[in-house]
């Protein structure tokens, strides 16, 4: 497991909430808050909050201080091509490294995917979608690569992803798919379930926001 500082902790709570939708595109993000909601010093959330500006997820404004920026529905199709392109690699590269033991891990993430639709819980499924993802991304062993789609996924609209709506139900039997062709060694067709995956919420994404491309 790779060790992580306090300020690698604090960064990857605050990417997770900025995509879970927990912090609102807009919003102002106070230091002293998350250091104390969190229960540590204001210097690793100040560092993370760094991190996280140099990533896109959090922004700087003159007089405002930093904040959760707006999505720009017209860059989303580039965005998503590049993701199509990346997350491919990732996941091949995942595959090279995967034992018993590593899948086990993406299981109990992918268990956790399930529970939060189960539960219509927005937060929980955009959250639990979140590590899934960046669990298997990160067994590929590719930090660069990595830290692009982690600069792509904080462009990237997620807003499909609510109860009641097709991409909530369709997501956890996505990564199902995935999961058992992971489980077979089929890289191949690994790789083809996660661009299927991420297209599937691009046809959505574009349908209801049809000025997109």
């Amino acid at each position: 497991m790779t060790f992580m500082t306090k300020q690698d902790q604090v960064a990857e709570i605050l990417r997770e909430r900025v995509i879970a939708g927990t912090y609102r595109r807009g919003e102002r993000l106070k230091q002293a808050d998350i250091a104390e909601e969190l229960g540590v010093s204001i210097t690793p959330v100040r560092e993370a909050l760094h991190v996280l500006e140099a990533e896109g997820y959090v922004v700087g404004l003159s007089h405002r201080g930093l904040l959760v920026p707006e999505i720009d529905p017209e860059q989303a199709g580039e965005i998503m091509r590049l993701r199509v392109m990346l997350e491919r690699d990732l996941t091949a590269r995942a595959m090279e490294r995967m034992t018993p033991e590593r899948f086990a891990g993406l299981r109990a993430l992918q268990d956790a995917v399930t529970a939060a639709a189960k539960a219509e819980d927005r937060f929980g499924l955009r959250t639990a979608n979140y590590r899934f993802h960046f669990g298997l991304y990160e067994l590929a062993e590719a930090p660069q690569t990595l830290n692009f789609v982690r600069i792509l996924w904080a462009k990237y609209p997620f807003t499909l992803q609510e109860p009641g709506k097709p991409r909530f139900a369709a997501v956890p039997a996505e990564h199902e798919r995935m999961l058992e062709m992971i489980g077979k060694g089929d890289a191949a067709a690994a790789v083809d379930a996660m661009a299927d995956h991420i297209h599937a919420g691009w046809r959505n994404l574009a349908a209801a926001f049809p000025k997109v491309e």
